[in-house]
Order: structure tokens, then sequence, then C-alpha cells
């Protein structure tokens, strides 16, 4: 099995600056199985599928840092095959080792249901190529330490795999689409080098798998911070429904005011607006991804007031005090909780 291609010393020549450098390019094979025997897939869904994967080839390229061109590879088999060339924009002595884990990486992501860890199983991958014999292969030092240390980026950058949205939405976008189209019962995908050798495993997911990939909601866990500063430019001095209006990070926002006890203080009069007052409080910004995955703000609410200005001087509310006294769990105070 082969996993890198062997450099030649005419790739790695750096002495002559027109002599080209070997950037490597790796194959993404996928394979569609149909429930009767047919060669024939509706052209709208295969379209739609190909501009998914295409999305999540380019969003592990970036995860890794790495600029690539795609390219469509023909094929000689029957069947419904389809393979992705890709290979690096720019030459570079860690091309062949890059691409070769970008692509196994991909093709183990996709497959990974969104109830288990991409990273971690990406990283178990790079440790599994990287132990292969065909990796003895560089033995000039200088390459050598560019690829240890590409392959450390790489390991690094697996950290952020699973917190990407893009990869989480176009994936489930991907198996949303097959499982919309029943004539397909599986769908297999392989990673191959330059000589169509497998790089890892195939990995197939069955049509009784595909609900694991999709996501059952667009709405994401709202992203709660303490100690914001808002300076508010149209409070809600009644009972209603309306939003109030501030300043955060210099925008002007709607929010929602949640803080039962503050509303009650403004609504008795007890607390009174000026230009430019300020309140410090903890917020939730509520966010849903669009169809590319992409995060959209939906909401902001205030959920709790610490304390507001009066003539410049700060008043904590009692909702403030008691945040303030809650100690915090320190790993003694954690397992006394448990026993």
């Amino acid at each position: 099995m082969h996993y890198f291609r062997g450099l030649r010393k005419e790739d790695i020549a750096m002495s002559e600056p027109n002599v080209q450098v070997y950037t490597g390019s790796n194959c993404i094979e996928v394979q569609y199985y149909f429930e009767e025997e047919t060669h024939l897939m509706d052209a709208l869904v295969q379209n739609k599928c190909e501009y998914e994967l295409l999305a999540l080839i380019k969003e592990v390229a970036a995860r890794f840092r790495l600029s690539i061109h795609i390219e469509t590879a023909p094929l000689a088999e029957k069947g419904f095959r389809w393979r992705f060339k890709v290979a690096l924009k720019k030459d570079n002595k860690t091309g062949p080792v890059a691409i070769t884990i970008a692509t196994a990486v991909l093709v183990a992501m996709i497959a990974n249901p969104l109830a288990t860890s991409g990273s971690v199983e990406a990283k178990q991958l790079i440790d599994q190529l990287t132990a292969t014999p065909e990796f003895e292969q560089f033995t000039e030092e200088k390459t050598k330490t560019l690829i240890g240390k590409r392959i450390q980026q790489m390991i690094a950058s697996c950290s952020n795999l699973d917190a990407s949205n893009v990869l989480k939405k176009r994936r489930s976008n991907f198996f949303e689409l097959l499982k919309k189209y029943p004539r397909i019962n599986r769908v297999q995908l392989t990673a191959l080098d330059e000589q169509r050798s497998k790089i890892t495993q195939e990995k197939t997911i069955t049509r009784q798998q595909f609900e694991q990939q999709i996501l059952t909601s667009d709405v994401l866990e709202p992203e709660e911070i303490d100690n914001v500063d808002i300076e508010i430019v149209s409070p809600v001095l009644k009972k209603s429904n309306y939003k109030w209006v501030g300043v955060y990070n210099g925008k002007a926002r709607s929010f929602t005011m949640l803080s039962k006890e503050f509303k009650k203080l403004v609504q008795s009069g007890k607390v009174e607006f000026k230009n430019g007052t300020i309140i410090n409080c903890q917020i939730s910004i509520h966010k849903k991804i669009n169809s590319e995955g992409t995060e959209r703000i939906t909401g902001m609410t205030i959920d709790r007031v610490n304390q507001y200005y009066e003539n410049d001087k700060p008043v904590e509310t009692n909702e403030g005090k008691k945040q303030k006294k809650q100690p915090e769990q320190g790993p003694t105070q954690q397992l006394a909780l448990f026993m």
C-alpha cells in the first residue's frame, strides 16, 4: 500500500530556482450503490451532492491551511463512481504528505457520525499514516524536518475540525440529499494515492446510517458572556414584549431583557435613564447556521444585570450580589457533591 509517492532527487533539489518541486496529488473517490441494477443517477441530485462534497474538501483544506485546486478525474470502470483529484496550488516539499493526510482525514470526517469526535479520529489517523514504512522513505534531514513540522501543524489543526459548522452542515446537506433519493442504499468513500492505491480502508455509509450524519436543528447553543457593558439607547419603561436597544461592541443591537429584577426597578422608576447610561450584565447570543454552515445571530438576551450607574456611580443589583457570592467550585467542592 502506497501512502506517499517517493520524492526524486530532481524533485527536491532546491538549489536550482527553476527546478519544479513535486506538490503531490491524491484522489477522493465517491461511489454510489443502488437498490436496483442501474448505473443511472438523477443529474440534479448528483450535481447537488458534488457541490456539498467540493465545499467539504475546501473546508478541510482551509482548516489545514492548504491552498488547493480540485479537478475531476476520469474513470474507466463501470458503475457510478466519481473521483476528485486534489493537489496543492504551490510547489512544496511537504506537499505529498499534506495532501495524503488531508484527503484521508476528509474521508474519515464525512463518514464520522455527528455524535462522535471527528477530531480525535483524525489525530489517530495521522498517527497511523505517519507510522507506516512508506513514511520512512524521506531520508534527507532537511526534508524530514520540514515534513515533521507540517505534520505537527496538521495534528494541531485537527482540534478545530469538530468546531467547524461548515463541515457539520455540508456533511448534513450531503446525506440529507441521499436520504431523499430512495434509489441509493449506500455510499462509499475512499482516499487514493497517485497510483490509485488505497491510502486507508474505504468508508461505507449505509442508508440506515444516513440519519446519524444529519443535523436535527440549525440552532446553535447560545453563547453566554458575562461582565458586558452595554450603553442603553432605547429602554422599555413599561410591561411589554418590546425589545431594548443598546450599543454592544460598537454596534446598536436589539436585546430581550430577561432580568425580572431590573425590569421591576425600571418600571417602578427606581432606575432613570440618561444619555450614555450603561449597564453591566450577562448576555446570551443566540445563533443559527445557514445552508452553507455560516453562523448568523438570531437574537440577544440580557439574562442578568450585575450593576447600573447613577451619576456615574455603580449600583450593584441583588442578582449581581448573589452571583458574586457564589463560590467557584474547585476540585474539592465538586467532589463533595458526589459524597
